[in-house]
C-alpha cells in the first residue's frame, strides 16, 4: 500500500456557499493541474446503500466500483467539497487502491474555496443532481 500524506495545500471553513455548511478552502495557491488531495475510501457493500440514505452520511458517500456496485465513504477532506457547475476542481477515482483524487482544473486563489461537480466529476455536466432525488430523513 502507498503511504498517503494529508494535504498541507487545504483548510475547512465556513462555507461561502449559502446554507452550505462548511467548505474546503485553498491554503496556498493552487495551480490548474496540481494534485489537492489523496483522499483514501472505506468502501460499503451495495447492500446498506438504504441503510446509509436514512443517515447523514446519505450526503457524503460516493458511487464506487467500475459500475457502481458499491458505494464508498470518502475520508480526508474528500466529502466536504461543495458542489458547483462552475468548479475549479474536480476528482478522479482510482478503485485499485481505494482512493480518490482531488486535481485543480483552474488556478485557485489562497483562500478561495475549492468546488467541484458533483456529476461525477465532469466539470462539463450540467444536469441535476443525482442527491436531490434522495428523500430527506425526518
Amino acid at each position: 500500500m502507498k503511504t498517503i500524506l494529508p494535504s498541507t495545500k487545504i483548510y475547512l471553513s465556513k462555507s461561502t456557499i449559502p446554507n452550505a455548511g462548511r467548505g474546503v478552502f485553498a491554503n496556498q495557491d493552487i495551480k490548474a493541474g496540481q494534485v489537492i488531495e489523496i483522499c483514501p475510501v472505506i468502501e460499503f457493500p451495495k447492500k446498506d446503500l438504504e441503510h446509509l440514505r436514512q443517515t447523514i452520511l446519505r450526503n457524503y458517500y460516493f458511487q464506487w466500483g467500475k459500475g457502481n456496485e458499491t458505494v464508498a465513504a470518502c475520508l480526508g477532506f474528500g466529502s466536504l467539497y461543495n458542489h458547483s457547475y462552475e468548479p475549479n476542481a474536480t476528482y478522479m477515482k482510482h478503485w485499485e487502491n481505494a482512493t480518490i483524487h482531488f486535481n485543480a482544473i483552474k488556478d485557485i486563489a489562497k483562500d478561495e474555496e475549492i468546488t467541484v461537480n458533483y456529476n461525477h466529476g465532469d466539470p462539463n455536466d450540467k444536469s441535476p443532481l443525482w442527491i436531490e432525488d434522495i428523500p430527506k430523513s425526518e
